[in-house]
């Protein structure tokens, strides 16, 4: 529900905007007062499980999720949407990182690599599914109905959760203060850095604006560092990061945030500007991902139970980056047949880049750091979308006003391969050749030119997420050794030790 919501709302803005006339520069508050919310909750589900309990965080969780999202459906203006969305965001960030420290808290070791896969498969399968649900609901009901599928499942998950979840482990509480400061610190910090890289690409980073937003940011992060580490109970456990497993499990997060991301953003991307699909089309055709993922799943838990974490978290990497570097070449015909094979690598791919990664960040964490460093771990793989996404808009708003320059430039010198290649019959070209364009030639043109300068900028972002991927096999190599958990491997190299 939580994830899922973020994808499906994005498809339906512009309904959205007619149906509250709303200005096309608010537009963009719908997700970001979502998104926003959410990263300053995710890293305080250590907090809010100390306090009720993981079975009460989850209902409660669930209950504030549901009103609120009963709220957006009934909502007449725009700021009213805007409110309720914050609401729902904060209740959704909860309860991404509470399913996932409930995987190493409520299972057994035997059992978590299944329970993992289960919370791994909703968590990446839903950006995939997003766009068709969104695009199926808005043209055959209405976007009221993008908030209103969320009651039952929330009613049935909340009841559910408080009648079945009656073990000690989910009625485990701990005494912690609320820290004023530091929680003032954390929401002004990350809210800062959201609103700093959603302006970004388009106001530039050296911008009054921008500049200022992100550094109050480092200095917020500054600050927070300093007071949590001098409290006897900070707000966010950060002493997690001393396990250095941890720490690198959390870089990877990051990482796989920006390459997951980034390609759900930019195939829709790519698919809406250049192909010019709707969205129910979009959704079809990145089923693709989603059903990839779905048939690796039972694969990943099999291998993830007998093969070590970091063979298998290497094999992952270098299987997204081969995914995502396939699409760096692009062309304005690439459509679904073109995308088939990099859409199944990176489907694969995303699992073993999931499973093995969490069990190596939270496996080895005492139960009472497990909450936070669920918090801290989901946290890092937000950010790292968020980042992610800020330097893929930076990368095509600047590559593309280059190529476009560059590519007039090559057109006036004559440059046939140029013309055929942007959508020029080579015959028309060459009768023009030595004639200055008119008026009327002109506008027939720039459109061509416009979209190739995208599709070349949109390449530069694929080949931009698909490297940064390929070096995270790098911090694999300092992991260490994790036991298989079955074979007591205690080398994590599949072989059984003694």
């Amino acid at each position: 529900m939580a994830i899922l919501d973020i994808q499906i709302v994005a498809t339906s803005l512009p309904t959205i905007q007619s149906a509250l006339d709303i200005g096309a520069d608010q537009m963009i508050w719908i997700q970001t007062a979502y998104l926003t919310a959410e990263i300053v909750a995710i890293p305080l589900t250590g907090f809010l499980t100390a306090r009720l309990g993981m079975r009460w965080l989850f209902v409660s969780a669930v209950a504030v999720f549901t009103i609120a999202s009963v709220g957006c459906s009934e909502s007449q203006t725009f700021a009213s949407l805007i409110a309720w969305r914050i609401v729902q965001g904060f209740a959704g960030g909860t309860l991404i990182p509470a399913v996932f420290s409930a995987v190493f808290l409520l299972f057994p070791q035997r059992s978590q690599g299944i329970a993992t896969t289960i919370a791994g498969v909703a968590a990446v399968f839903a950006p995939t599914v997003g766009p068709i649900v969104g695009g199926w609901i808005t043209e055959t009901y209405s976007w009221h109905w993008l908030f209103r599928i969320n009651v039952l499942p929330g009613i049935l998950a909340a009841v559910g959760a408080a009648v079945t979840l009656r073990g000690a482990a989910s009625n485990m509480r701990s005494v912690r203060t609320v820290d004023a400061a530091a929680l003032t610190l954390l929401a002004v910090g990350l809210t800062a850095l959201q609103i700093g890289l959603k302006d970004a690409p388009t106001d530039g980073w050296l911008a009054p604006n921008v500049a200022a937003l992100l550094l109050g940011f480092m200095v917020c992060a500054v600050l927070f560092v300093w007071r949590t580490a001098r409290s006897g109970g900070p707000l966010v456990e950060l002493r997690c990061f001393k396990d250095r497993n941890f720490a690198i499990g959390c870089a990877l997060s990051f990482i796989l945030g920006v390459g997951l991301f980034g390609s759900t953003y930019l195939m829709p991307f790519f698919l809406g500007l250049v192909r010019e699909h709707d969205a129910l089309r979009i959704g079809e055709i990145m089923l693709v991902t989603g059903i990839a993922q779905l048939i690796a799943a039972p694969v990943a838990v099999y291998l993830e139970q007998r093969v070590g974490a970091r063979s298998l978290t290497v094999f992952g990497f270098v299987l997204f980056a081969a995914g995502l570097l396939m699409s760096t070449n692009q062309t304005a015909q690439t459509d679904f047949a073109e995308m088939l094979l990099p859409q199944v690598l990176r489907g694969v791919a995303t699992m073993f880049c999931l499973l093995p990664p969490t069990r190596m960040a939270l496996g080895r964490l005492s139960p009472e750091l497990v909450a936070d460093g669920s918090g801290l771990f989901n946290l890092m793989r937000n950010l790292g979308g968020a980042i992610g996404l800020a330097l893929i808009d930076t990368t095509i708003f600047s590559r593309a006003a280059t190529y476009g320059a560059r590519i007039v430039e090559e057109l006036k010198a004559g440059n046939i391969e140029t013309a055929v290649r942007i959508g020029i019959p080579r015959d028309a070209f060459l009768e023009q050749l030595g004639i200055p364009p008119d008026e009327f030639t002109q506008e027939m043109i720039r459109p061509l030119v416009e979209r190739q300068a995208l599709v070349e900028a949109i390449n530069d972002a694929w080949l931009l997420i698909g490297v940064l991927t390929a070096l995270a096999v790098i911090l694999v190599f300092f992991v260490r050794r994790m036991p298989t958990q079955n074979t007591g491997d205690i080398d994590g190299d599949g072989v059984p030790s003694r």
